[in-house]
C-alpha cells in the first residue's frame, strides 16, 4: 500500500506543562527559582526541542503530507496503513506509541543527543528522511519487537512494549499467589516487573543495580552484568519479597517464553493494578478473583533501523 501520510508523535516538553500548571511563563519561573531550581535548564531543553520539530517538519513537508498528534491522544487515534509514524521525543515515548501502532513503522528520532539516550532513538533531525523515503518506497530496513501480554481470567489485556508493573497502586506490600514453572507459592513484594528485551535496559536494569550494590557489600569480588535476554523472551523479577510463616520468595525470577508462562493470582481486596511502560493511567484492576497470565503478545512493533 502506498504511504500517504506521516504522523508526527511528540510530547510537551517540561516547561510547557510548567506553564500549563502555573498559568504563565513567569509564574513558573518564581515558583522554580523559589524552590532553588534553574529555570534556565527548562527553556534550553524547550528551545532545543522547538528547534528539533521544526526542521523535521519542515524536510518532512517537502517529502510527505503530515500532521502531529500528541502523546495523550495516542490511544484513541486510529492508525491506518497508508501512514508511518515519527516519534520525536525520549525513548519511554517509542514505547507509549508502539502499542498502538498496528505494526504501521515507526522512525524514531532523539531530538537532543546530550539529554537524551536514544536506545530506542537511532535516528536524529539531520537524517531521519532517509528513513522516510526508505519506508515509502518499501526498501527500509527493521527490527521486529514482541510485546508482553498480561491477559486476566475475563478477557481483559493490556500490552506492554518495554514491561508491565504487577502489584499494588499504593506503597502496601501487593499480596498474590504466583506460579511458574510448575511451582506455585504465596507472596507478600512490593510487586513484579515483567521486562521485553527492549526494555531490558530500563526499569529492569535499576532492579540489577540495585541486586548489585547490596551484594557488593558481602561479596566483594562481584562483577555487575547487564541483563539479557532474547527477543522472544521476557524477563521477571519480584521487588523485595518477603518471607513469612505465610508468604515465600522461592519463585523470584525468572524467563518467560512461549512454553513457559506466569500466571498469579490476585490475593488483593482493593488497590490491585496491572500497568504498562510507566504509564499508571494505562491499567487494568487486578483485585482479589482476577487470575493475570503473563506471557508473549501475539502482535508486533516494527522499528526502522539506519542503513
Amino acid at each position: 500500500m502506498t504511504i500517504e501520510y506521516a504522523i508526527i508523535i511528540k510530547n510537551k516538553t517540561r516547561l510547557e506543562l510548567l506553564i500549563e500548571r502555573f498559568n504563565t511563563k513567569a509564574q513558573a519561573k518564581f515558583y522554580i527559582e523559589r524552590q532553588g531550581g534553574v529555570f534556565e535548564d527548562y527553556e534550553i531543553e524547550h528551545e532545543i526541542f522547538q528547534n528539533s520539530l521544526h526542521s523535521l517538519q519542515s524536510q518532512l513537508s517537502r517529502v510527505i503530507k503530515n500532521k502531529i498528534v500528541e502523546r495523550n491522544f495516542i490511544s484513541s487515534f486510529l492508525f491506518s496503513d497508508n501512514q508511518l509514524i515519527i516519534v520525536i521525543g525520549q525513548d519511554g515515548l517509542v514505547a507509549n506509541t508502539a502499542k498502538y501502532s498496528k505494526n504501521i513503522p515507526i522512525i524514531a528520532v532523539n531530538p537532543d543527543k546530550e539529554r537524551y539516550d536514544g536506545v530506542l532513538l537511532p535516528f536524529n533531525t539531520s537524517d531521519f528522511i532517509g528513513g522516510v523515503e526508505n519506508v515509502m518506497e518499501n526498501k527500509f530496513t527493521s527490527k521486529t519487537m514482541p510485546f508482553a501480554e498480561a491477559k486476566l481470567n475475563d478477557g481483559q489485556r493490556l500490552l506492554a512494549f518495554n514491561d508491565l508493573f504487577i502489584g499494588a497502586s499504593t506503597h502496601i506490600s501487593a499480596k498474590y499467589k504466583i506460579e511458574f514453572n510448575s511451582e506455585i507459592e504465596e507472596q507478600s513484594s512490593s510487586g513484579l516487573i515483567v521486562s521485553t528485551s527492549a526494555g531490558i535496559t530500563g526499569w529492569m536494569s535499576s532492579i540489577f543495580n540495585m541486586s548489585y550494590s547490596i551484594t557488593s557489600l558481602f561479596e566483594h569480588d562481584l562483577t555487575p552484568k547487564k541483563p539479557q535476554i532474547k527477543s522472544n523472551q521476557l524477563l521477571f523479577a519480584v521487588r523485595e519479597p518477603f518471607k513469612s510463616v505465610r508468604t515465600q520468595i522461592g519463585i523470584n525470577s525468572g524467563v518467560i517464553n512461549k512454553n513457559f508462562k506466569l500466571k498469579i493470582e490476585s490475593l488483593m481486596p482493593t488497590s490491585g493494578v496491572i500497568f504498562s511502560d510507566g504509564i499508571e493511567s494505562d491499567f487494568l484492576r487486578f483485585n482479589s478473583g482476577s487470575i493475570a497470565t503473563i506471557g508473549i503478545a501475539d502482535e508486533t512493533a516494527t522499528l526502522v533501523l539506519k542503513d
